[in-house]
């Protein structure tokens, strides 16, 4: 199931040669992935509370054509895996049908104290997992 998140570039987005900084595109996937849980039912603030974190540990990304100023942007979210401790999700972000970034990003599920811990249960059960085709 792909989740959709639109995202408008502003002056604020753009570096000097007039396109989207390239650490801003970690940024839309950021809230893509935080709205993805949320319609999932899965509320990060309160498991934050309970002491599940959430660390990025993994980022994979190819910068395919530059967004800039004006663009309106579709950040697709996907969900791949997910095993006891990690997500793996990956982001592909679109100006029209234009493919602009495509990432995969695998976030590890950690404790106060820093260290690994099991995903809640239902995560696996909120989650699913795109299909893969053989």
């Amino acid at each position: 199931m792909v989740h959709h998140h639109n995202v408008k570039i502003y002056y604020e987005d753009t570096d000097a040669g007039g396109v989207v900084y390239y650490a801003n595109y970690l940024r839309y996937m950021e809230r893509a992935r935080t709205e993805l849980l949320a319609e999932r039912g899965i509320d990060v603030s309160s498991y934050h509370a309970k002491g599940y974190l959430f660390a990025v540990v993994n980022v994979d990304v190819q910068y395919k054509k530059p967004a800039v100023l004006g663009d309106l942007i579709d950040v697709t979210t996907e969900v791949q895996d997910v095993t006891n401790v990690t997500i793996t999700l990956s982001h592909r972000i679109f100006r029209g049908e234009t493919l602009l970034v495509e990432a995969n990003v695998r976030l590890a599920c950690i404790g106060k104290d820093g260290k690994p811990q099991r995903l809640p249960e239902e995560f696996t059960r909120l989650l699913p997992i795109k299909e893969k085709c053989l």
